[in-house]
């Protein structure tokens, strides 16, 4: 059971110590948060979650303890150190990033860009020990002249005016800095994109399309991370401290015409220009998923090395990119069946 909420005003928020860890979860009630409390929740290691997002998590037991902070307020920082300090945090994950791009710009600006600045600022004003942050590989761009796989010391290409991009660059640089602070460890932990039967993005929104436009002239190879890889590689950084940036990824790359094929679906290729101009005025009119930013990708490789994340943190995906493919695609042609179903109903 999730406990009740406490407000900024709440006299029982108190400093307090015990003897097990204390770990700090933004963005709680997300996929990767939701997933990442549930474990927590039988760790006998954690005596305590703190669990932050403008929602409660669906998986929080007799350990989490809920506050609600929007993070596009001008308090969040403030209410973010009273409540790391009060909880007496040790380690924070930050997870308050958008799986998809929005329409509302603005707003994503402040609880992604602005909104990391504030969890930063609090953790340091806490004195918190550890801060593992979610970003992701897309940030490297896919551009023609990227090696076939990219390492952490790769810069990041992806186009800053597009929001999406943008704020979670300005959120890695924020993090950089972060990382000076001593006796911290600092921890940005790069996905690749994320698929399985249960997650909820962009990628899959794509693939689970009747039709899905590809570049006429281009089949990049492309990678992908299973789910439970991705909640398994939080779990190993909030259980040991590995600092630096770290490539998430499944072992294996796939032409991106296979994964169309693999996830039964028809593919049409385009040329670019006209997908360009197309996709900006649907992305406009609120008919797509993505904006043309994301045209790129369908073009050029952005394929990261994990061996550093083999190496340094003992990562080591349970699944591949293909099998990663064929179990969204498994949970998918149930969903297919179930909507053919209530369409005939």
């Amino acid at each position: 059971m999730v406990l009740p909420k406490r407000n900024s005003s709440d006299a029982s928020i108190r400093r307090s110590r015990s003897p097990g860890r204390v770990v700090a979860l933004t963005g709680a009630s997300s996929f990767l948060g939701n997933n990442l409390v549930g474990l927590l929740e039988e760790d006998p290691t954690v005596t305590r979650i703190v669990a932050v997002d403008i929602r409660a998590p669906l998986t929080g037991g007799r350990k989490t303890r809920y506050y609600e902070v929007d993070f596009t307020q001008p308090t969040a920082e403030a209410r973010l150190s009273e409540i790391f300090s009060a909880e007496g945090v040790e380690t924070l994950v930050h997870l308050a990033f958008l799986a998809s791009p929005s329409h509302r710009a603005a707003l994503a600006h402040e609880l992604e860009s602005v909104g990391t600045r504030h969890v930063l600022f609090a953790a340091r004003h806490a004195d918190i020990r550890k801060v593992v942050m979610w970003s992701q590989t897309w940030l490297y761009g896919a551009h023609p002249s990227n090696p076939n796989f990219v390492t952490e010391g790769h810069p990041l290409r992806a186009d800053p005016q597009e929001p999406f991009f943008g704020d979670k660059l300005e959120a890695e640089v924020e993090m950089n800095r972060f990382a000076k602070t001593p006796r911290t460890v600092a921890t940005t932990l790069r996905t690749a994109p994320i698929l399985g039967p249960n997650v909820n993005n962009i990628v899959t929104r794509y693939l689970a399309r009747r039709v899905v436009p590809l570049m006429m002239g281009f089949d990049p190879l492309v990678q992908f991370l299973h789910e439970v890889d991705a909640i398994a590689a939080f779990k190993l950084a909030i259980d040991r401290d590995c600092p630096g940036v770290f490539n998430i990824v499944g072992d294996g790359v796939l032409p991106l015409s296979t994964v169309v094929k693999l996830a039964g679906r028809l593919a049409v290729p385009v040329p670019h220009p006209i997908a360009r101009s197309l996709t900006g005025a649907l992305w406009l009119a609120q008919l797509v998923d993505g904006p043309s930013a994301f045209l790129p990708y369908l073009r050029f490789l952005c394929v990261a090395d994990g061996a550093k994340a083999k190496s340094e943190m003992g990562f080591r995906p349970a699944y591949t990119t293909r099998e990663a493919v064929l179990d969204y695609t498994s949970a998918q042609r149930l969903r297919d069946v179930k909507l053919l179903q209530e369409n005939a109903a």
